[in-house]
Protein backbone atom coordinates (compact mmCIF):
# COMPACT_ATOMS: atom_id res chain seq x y z
CA UNK A 1 0.00 0.00 0.00
CA UNK A 2 2.53 2.26 1.24
CA UNK A 3 4.92 2.00 -2.26
CA UNK A 4 2.03 3.73 -4.08
CA UNK A 5 1.78 6.40 -1.87
CA UNK A 6 2.30 10.16 -2.58
CA UNK A 7 2.72 11.17 1.13
CA UNK A 8 5.01 8.56 2.36
CA UNK A 9 7.92 7.14 0.42
CA UNK A 10 9.94 3.84 2.24
CA UNK A 11 12.44 3.54 -0.25
CA UNK A 12 13.48 7.56 -0.18
CA UNK A 13 13.52 7.48 3.55
CA UNK A 14 15.73 4.34 3.34
CA UNK A 15 17.88 5.84 0.89
CA UNK A 16 17.72 9.28 2.89
CA UNK A 17 19.22 7.44 6.12
CA UNK A 18 21.72 5.75 4.46
CA UNK A 19 22.94 8.90 2.41
CA UNK A 20 23.09 10.83 6.13
CA UNK A 21 25.16 7.74 7.56
CA UNK A 22 27.60 8.36 4.63
CA UNK A 23 27.61 11.86 5.44
CA UNK A 24 28.54 11.46 9.02
CA UNK A 25 31.19 8.57 7.87
CA UNK A 26 32.61 10.74 5.67
CA UNK A 27 32.67 13.88 7.77
CA UNK A 28 34.92 11.99 10.07
CA UNK A 29 37.23 10.68 7.79
CA UNK A 30 37.58 14.32 6.16
CA UNK A 31 38.35 15.39 10.13
CA UNK A 32 41.17 12.88 10.29
CA UNK A 33 42.64 13.59 7.26
CA UNK A 34 42.65 17.24 7.41
CA UNK A 35 43.91 17.11 11.37
CA UNK A 36 45.86 14.16 11.16
CA UNK A 37 44.71 12.93 13.93
CA UNK A 38 41.86 10.19 14.84
CA UNK A 39 40.99 11.59 18.41
CA UNK A 40 40.65 15.14 17.81
CA UNK A 41 38.72 15.53 21.18
CA UNK A 42 36.43 13.76 24.07
CA UNK A 43 33.60 13.11 21.76
CA UNK A 44 35.85 11.15 19.69
CA UNK A 45 36.88 8.73 21.74
CA UNK A 46 36.89 9.82 25.43
CA UNK A 47 39.44 7.61 27.21
CA UNK A 48 41.88 7.90 24.59
CA UNK A 49 41.63 11.69 24.47
CA UNK A 50 42.07 11.79 28.45
CA UNK A 51 44.97 9.88 28.18
CA UNK A 52 46.51 11.62 25.09
CA UNK A 53 46.20 14.99 26.98
CA UNK A 54 47.83 13.15 30.15
CA UNK A 55 50.58 12.35 27.92
CA UNK A 56 50.81 15.61 26.13
CA UNK A 57 51.15 17.71 29.50
CA UNK A 58 54.24 15.25 30.34
CA UNK A 59 55.54 16.10 26.93
CA UNK A 60 55.54 20.57 27.54
CA UNK A 61 56.82 19.29 31.58
CA UNK A 62 59.58 17.53 30.41
CA UNK A 63 60.34 20.24 27.45
CA UNK A 64 60.52 22.35 30.75
CA UNK A 65 62.94 20.33 32.16
CA UNK A 66 65.18 20.23 29.29
CA UNK A 67 65.06 24.10 29.10
CA UNK A 68 66.44 24.30 32.24
CA UNK A 69 69.09 21.91 31.93
CA UNK A 70 70.12 23.75 28.47
CA UNK A 71 70.51 27.34 30.86
CA UNK A 72 71.94 24.94 33.52
CA UNK A 73 74.39 23.56 31.00
CA UNK A 74 75.24 27.71 29.96
CA UNK A 75 75.99 28.43 33.48
CA UNK A 76 78.47 25.33 33.72
CA UNK A 77 80.58 25.99 30.81
CA UNK A 78 81.11 29.54 31.04
CA UNK A 79 82.34 28.94 34.53
CA UNK A 80 84.51 26.14 33.06
CA UNK A 81 85.79 28.33 31.11
CA UNK A 82 86.60 31.11 33.42
CA UNK A 83 88.29 28.86 35.54
CA UNK A 84 90.27 27.09 32.54
CA UNK A 85 91.65 30.95 31.62
CA UNK A 86 92.64 31.01 35.29
CA UNK A 87 94.31 27.61 35.12
CA UNK A 88 96.57 28.74 32.30
CA UNK A 89 97.19 31.77 33.72
CA UNK A 90 98.52 30.13 36.68
CA UNK A 91 101.34 29.01 34.64
CA UNK A 92 102.49 32.43 33.88
CA UNK A 93 102.13 33.49 37.72
CA UNK A 94 103.81 30.20 38.66
CA UNK A 95 106.70 31.64 36.55
CA UNK A 96 107.05 34.84 37.77
CA UNK A 97 107.15 33.44 41.50
CA UNK A 98 109.51 30.90 40.65
CA UNK A 99 111.91 34.44 39.58
CA UNK A 100 111.00 36.27 42.10
CA UNK A 101 112.63 33.72 43.99
CA UNK A 102 115.83 34.11 42.73
CA UNK A 103 117.65 36.33 44.95
CA UNK A 104 120.14 37.12 42.21
CA UNK A 105 117.65 39.54 40.94
CA UNK A 106 118.30 43.41 40.94
CA UNK A 107 115.60 45.75 42.94
CA UNK A 108 114.43 47.10 39.80
CA UNK A 109 113.74 43.89 38.28
CA UNK A 110 111.97 42.48 41.26
CA UNK A 111 109.81 45.60 41.07
CA UNK A 112 109.17 44.87 37.38
CA UNK A 113 108.35 41.24 38.03
CA UNK A 114 106.21 42.00 41.08
CA UNK A 115 103.76 44.57 38.46
CA UNK A 116 103.72 41.63 35.94
CA UNK A 117 102.23 39.42 39.02
CA UNK A 118 99.74 41.94 40.09
CA UNK A 119 98.54 42.47 36.54
CA UNK A 120 98.29 38.52 36.07
CA UNK A 121 96.37 38.52 39.11
CA UNK A 122 94.39 41.33 38.02
CA UNK A 123 93.61 39.51 34.71
CA UNK A 124 92.37 36.40 37.14
CA UNK A 125 89.92 38.61 38.43
CA UNK A 126 88.51 39.85 35.31
CA UNK A 127 87.93 36.40 33.97
CA UNK A 128 86.16 36.36 37.42
CA UNK A 129 84.22 38.84 37.14
CA UNK A 130 83.58 37.81 33.62
CA UNK A 131 82.17 34.12 34.11
CA UNK A 132 78.41 35.18 33.97
CA UNK A 133 75.98 33.52 32.27
CA UNK A 134 72.36 34.57 32.95
CA UNK A 135 72.86 36.43 36.19
CA UNK A 136 74.97 33.51 37.75
CA UNK A 137 78.23 33.56 38.78
CA UNK A 138 79.64 30.14 39.89
CA UNK A 139 83.19 31.56 40.91
CA UNK A 140 82.52 34.39 42.68
CA UNK A 141 80.48 33.58 46.33
CA UNK A 142 81.58 36.74 47.41
CA UNK A 143 78.67 38.08 45.40
CA UNK A 144 76.02 35.75 46.73
CA UNK A 145 76.01 33.68 43.70
CA UNK A 146 74.52 30.39 45.28
CA UNK A 147 75.03 27.13 44.39
CA UNK A 148 72.22 26.11 41.26
CA UNK A 149 69.79 23.51 41.70
CA UNK A 150 68.03 22.31 38.57
CA UNK A 151 65.27 19.94 38.25
CA UNK A 152 66.53 16.73 35.82
CA UNK A 153 63.28 14.83 35.42
CA UNK A 154 59.05 15.56 36.30
CA UNK A 155 59.11 14.08 39.62
CA UNK A 156 61.03 16.59 41.45
CA UNK A 157 65.02 15.05 41.07
CA UNK A 158 67.79 17.66 40.90
CA UNK A 159 71.23 18.13 40.10
CA UNK A 160 73.59 20.47 41.13
CA UNK A 161 76.02 23.07 39.94
CA UNK A 162 78.36 24.17 42.85
CA UNK A 163 79.52 27.18 43.29
CA UNK A 164 83.63 27.73 43.27
CA UNK A 165 84.87 30.87 45.53
CA UNK A 166 87.95 31.69 42.94
CA UNK A 167 87.34 34.94 44.00
CA UNK A 168 88.90 34.80 47.90
CA UNK A 169 91.58 32.68 46.81
CA UNK A 170 92.88 35.05 43.94
CA UNK A 171 92.74 38.11 46.09
CA UNK A 172 94.75 35.92 48.81
CA UNK A 173 97.36 36.00 46.46
CA UNK A 174 97.13 39.15 45.28
CA UNK A 175 97.62 40.46 48.28
CA UNK A 176 100.82 38.56 49.26
CA UNK A 177 103.93 39.96 50.40
CA UNK A 178 107.40 39.35 47.76
CA UNK A 179 109.68 41.76 49.38
CA UNK A 180 112.50 39.10 48.57
CA UNK A 181 113.08 35.93 47.35
CA UNK A 182 112.60 33.91 50.73
CA UNK A 183 108.77 35.49 50.59
CA UNK A 184 107.86 34.93 47.03
CA UNK A 185 109.46 31.34 47.68
CA UNK A 186 107.03 30.93 50.52
CA UNK A 187 104.09 32.34 48.25
CA UNK A 188 104.85 29.78 45.93
CA UNK A 189 104.44 26.96 48.38
CA UNK A 190 101.61 28.16 50.29
CA UNK A 191 99.10 31.13 48.59
CA UNK A 192 99.88 29.77 45.30
CA UNK A 193 99.54 26.12 46.35
CA UNK A 194 96.59 26.72 47.31
CA UNK A 195 94.95 28.73 44.81
CA UNK A 196 95.83 25.81 42.30
CA UNK A 197 94.69 23.47 44.26
CA UNK A 198 91.21 25.23 44.49
CA UNK A 199 90.95 25.65 40.68
CA UNK A 200 91.90 22.34 39.73
CA UNK A 201 89.32 21.09 42.46
CA UNK A 202 86.53 23.62 40.76
CA UNK A 203 87.39 22.56 37.07
CA UNK A 204 87.08 18.74 38.09
CA UNK A 205 83.49 19.42 40.44
CA UNK A 206 82.56 22.17 37.49
CA UNK A 207 83.16 19.31 34.51
CA UNK A 208 81.41 16.24 36.14
CA UNK A 209 78.41 18.34 37.20
CA UNK A 210 78.29 19.73 33.56
CA UNK A 211 79.01 16.19 32.17
CA UNK A 212 75.82 15.10 34.02
CA UNK A 213 73.73 18.05 32.76
CA UNK A 214 74.73 17.19 29.53
CA UNK A 215 73.96 13.13 30.19
CA UNK A 216 70.34 14.32 31.45
CA UNK A 217 69.62 16.36 28.88
CA UNK A 218 70.60 13.51 26.12
CA UNK A 219 68.03 10.85 27.90
CA UNK A 220 65.07 13.36 28.62
CA UNK A 221 65.28 13.78 24.81
CA UNK A 222 65.27 10.25 24.23
CA UNK A 223 61.97 10.40 26.68
CA UNK A 224 60.33 13.20 24.97
CA UNK A 225 60.77 11.30 21.46
CA UNK A 226 59.52 8.43 23.21
CA UNK A 227 56.42 9.88 24.77
CA UNK A 228 55.55 11.54 21.57
CA UNK A 229 56.34 8.37 19.65
CA UNK A 230 53.42 6.92 21.99
CA UNK A 231 50.99 9.85 21.96
CA UNK A 232 51.05 9.38 17.87
CA UNK A 233 49.84 5.56 18.26
CA UNK A 234 47.00 6.69 20.32
CA UNK A 235 45.88 10.04 18.42
CA UNK A 236 47.32 9.74 15.12
CA UNK A 237 45.48 9.13 12.10
CA UNK A 238 46.75 6.04 9.65
CA UNK A 239 46.54 8.90 6.78
CA UNK A 240 47.15 5.62 3.98
CA UNK A 241 44.25 3.94 5.82
CA UNK A 242 42.70 7.46 5.94
CA UNK A 243 42.64 8.10 2.08
CA UNK A 244 41.66 4.66 0.88
CA UNK A 245 38.03 5.11 3.20
CA UNK A 246 37.74 8.61 1.76
CA UNK A 247 37.74 7.60 -1.61
CA UNK A 248 35.40 5.08 -1.45
CA UNK A 249 33.27 7.02 0.54
CA UNK A 250 32.86 9.57 -1.65
CA UNK A 251 31.90 6.91 -4.32
CA UNK A 252 29.12 5.50 -1.38
CA UNK A 253 28.00 9.02 -1.44
CA UNK A 254 27.93 9.84 -5.13
CA UNK A 255 25.43 6.71 -5.33
CA UNK A 256 23.90 7.28 -1.92
CA UNK A 257 22.43 10.47 -3.64
CA UNK A 258 21.49 8.79 -7.21
CA UNK A 259 19.62 6.38 -5.63
CA UNK A 260 17.69 8.97 -3.24
CA UNK A 261 17.46 10.83 -6.64
CA UNK A 262 15.38 7.66 -7.85
CA UNK A 263 13.28 7.22 -5.51
CA UNK A 264 12.20 10.69 -5.35
CA UNK A 265 10.73 10.00 -8.78
CA UNK A 266 8.52 6.74 -7.91
CA UNK A 267 5.87 9.07 -6.96
CA UNK A 268 5.59 10.68 -10.46
CA UNK A 269 5.17 7.11 -11.63
CA UNK A 270 1.50 7.72 -10.29
CA UNK A 271 0.74 10.47 -12.17
CA UNK A 272 0.11 8.03 -15.25
CA UNK A 273 -2.85 6.86 -13.77
CA UNK A 274 -4.44 9.97 -14.16
CA UNK A 275 -3.91 10.89 -17.79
Amino acid sequence: MANNSILTNPEALIALRNLERTNKTLAVTQNRVSTGLKVTGAIDDASNFAIAQGIRGDVKALGAVVQGLNNAKGIAKVAIAGATSISDLLQTVRQKLTELSNEGITSTQRAILQDDFQQLLSQAANFIDNAVFNGVNLLDTTGASPSVNTLSNINGGTLTLTAQDLRTTVITLAGAALADASAAQNVLANEFSNLQSVVNTALGSLGAEARALELQTTFLEEITDATEEGLGNIVDADMARESARLTALQVRQQLGVQVLGIANQAPQILLGLFQ
